[in-house]
């Protein structure tokens, strides 16, 4: 993964981060990174998650979703972001055939996702 002042590679448990790593652009050990500041959930869950596709997300978005079932609470990925999530292999497929022409993205929402609230993830809900 990588961001604007840094990066994450999990093949090597490493991890650089801009005027925090010890040594410039050097990878250093990333455990001290993830025991300081990761998610409360992965914390919580992460030997729950050991083994479940996409490197532990999945058990963490079907988690979300039994929780929020049974609290009778908003879907943590609601119908809009699958719509967006399904949408992306259709028109890489279409912009392929067409000679990698750039295709507009459908806005499921109607413009709604200027507004929405995003809620999966954000504390330690779920």
């Amino acid at each position: 993964m990588q961001g604007t002042e840094g990066l994450w590679m999990d093949v090597n448990k490493s991890i650089y981060l801009e005027g925090k790593s010890p040594q410039p652009h050097r990878w250093e050990p990333a455990e001290g990174w993830f025991a300081k500041y990761d998610h409360p959930l992965w914390k919580r869950y992460a030997d729950l998650a050991a083994g479940a596709g996409h490197g532990g997300m999945d058990w963490f978005v079907i988690h979300a979703f039994v929780e929020a079932l049974k609290a009778k609470a908003p879907m943590p990925i609601d119908i809009y972001d699958a719509l967006a999530w399904s949408a992306i292999t259709p028109l890489s497929e279409q912009s392929i055939a067409e000679g990698n022409r750039t295709l507009d993205f459908p806005d499921f929402t109607r413009g709604q996702w200027r507004t929405r609230k995003p809620i999966f993830a954000l504390n330690d809900a779920y």
